[in-house]
């Protein structure tokens, strides 16, 4: 049997990505084309060198969808082998997870994540069936997978597990992990947690399971706290946690992969602090300058636009409009974007600018403006911005009319 390169990362106490974004990102009404899950699962694997397959699970897709969702996933199992550990997801169903083994067979540490219910009420609507029986046959799953292909790992997701029993997921999650799972998922599929009760549940499941069991979290974005229960995962001591590019996942979905990359590795110190741990999280650390290129090509390819408020990688990180930032643009920001992001900082002209931001956005068009003609811009700046609606000065509207200015003065 292959090692397990995922369990032997998290039990090692490093911290392992469970990439979403090719797959539950397609329930934000996106698409990625199997080149595109290619290129993306192989510059995200880059992020971390040698050591990609260790720190990403790439969820390639789900094959069952159809014949062109499952040679997409068989595509990024093929081409993206080495750079990443390649998932394909599938139902609890016999048949599914056949077909989801057959999709990543013969790729370097390929997996399958089975998705089973684990609440009541998710049994019942998903299985048509107690969530006992649903779980008991999980295991039979585990089992039967590992009978296909030794080679393929497989890993369990409880969905619902949010409002499930504890103690039930935690005798469940032992039995798969002793008949073969890799990881055990615990998915707040609804979105409905606080970061107080995530922690409780990943406290609970974990003290119960047993030490061989490894837990992984899926926790949606429904409260705007997906982040957070992430980060309250992380402190309970799991270490293999979902994330999708720009936070694509159904709904409201799922913590960003930017947002969580960067809080985690921009600041080894604090984020050892935030873990509680004095051990290394990374086997390599995350180049974290590929995070504005990565998060603005799968922009691009989805459709799914970088807004302005958007942390790490929107279109107003690094930017200045205003006086006192402009004069110590470091006091106004939580870590140095330039230096991390590699991000340069860049000045915009709006109706807060100053004199100064008005000097330094006409230097950057070519213009230098004394301070008369700086407070006579700036007057003029103001009064456009008023006149449009619009906020932001464009540098061809400046340009001009610095350039009539200019003419003006001869």
């Amino acid at each position: 049997m292959e090692h397990d390169l995922i369990r032997e990362s998290a039990r090692a106490g490093r911290v392992v990505l469970w990439e979403e974004s090719a797959r539950d990102g397609a329930q934000a009404k996106t698409l990625m084309s199997a080149g595109f899950r290619v290129r993306l699962a192989r510059e995200q694997g880059r992020m971390f060198g040698a050591d990609g397959p260790r720190h990403v699970v790439f969820a390639a897709g789900f094959p069952a969808v159809c014949g062109e969702e499952y040679e997409a996933v068989r595509r990024v199992a093929a081409e993206a082998e080495g750079a990443v550990s390649v998932a394909a997801v599938c139902r609890g169903r016999a048949a599914d997870v056949r077909q989801a083994v057959a999709s990543v067979r013969g790729s370097a540490h390929a997996r399958v994540m089975v998705v089973v219910p684990a609440s009541e009420a998710m049994a019942h609507a998903m299985a048509r069936q107690p969530a006992r029986t649903a779980l008991e046959s999980a295991v039979s799953l585990v089992k039967e997978a590992r009978d296909l292909d030794a080679s393929v790992a497989v890993d369990l997701c409880f969905a619902d597990a949010s409002r499930a029993d504890h103690a039930l997921m935690a005798a469940y999650a032992g039995e798969s992990t002793s008949a073969g799972a890799g990881t055990v998922i615990l998915a707040d599929t609804v979105g409905c947690q606080l970061p107080t009760e995530a922690s409780e549940m990943f406290t609970r499941v974990t003290a119960a399971a047993g030490d061989d069991v490894v837990l992984a979290t899926h926790l949606h974005n429904d409260l705007g706290l997906g982040l957070a229960n992430t980060v309250e995962a992380l402190r309970t001591g799991v270490r293999v946690v979902s994330a999708s590019w720009l936070g694509l996942a159904e709904r409201s979905g799922l913590p960003a992969t930017e947002q969580l990359l960067l809080l985690l590795a921009h600041d080894p110190d604090r984020a050892a602090t935030l873990l509680g741990t004095d051990a290394p999280v990374w086997w390599t650390a995350p180049d974290l300058t590929a995070l504005p290129r990565l998060a603005g090509a799968v922009a691009g390819h989805t459709g799914h636009p970088l807004t302005v408020t958007m942390p790490v990688v929107g279109t107003g990180v690094g930017t200045i409009s205003t006086g006192t930032p402009f004069v110590d643009p470091q006091l106004f920001q939580p870590y140095d974007h330039e230096r991390v992001l590699g991000t340069a900082p860049h000045v915009v002209l709006t109706h807060l600018a100053n004199a100064r931001v008005v000097r330094a956005v006409a230097a950057r068009l070519g213009h230098h403006l004394d301070e008369p003609r700086a407070r006579t811009a700036m007057a003029w700046a103001k009064a456009r911005v008023y006149r449009t609606g619009r906020a932001v000065v464009e540098d061809e509207a400046f340009a001009a009319y610095l350039d009539g200015l200019q003419e003006a003065a001869k």
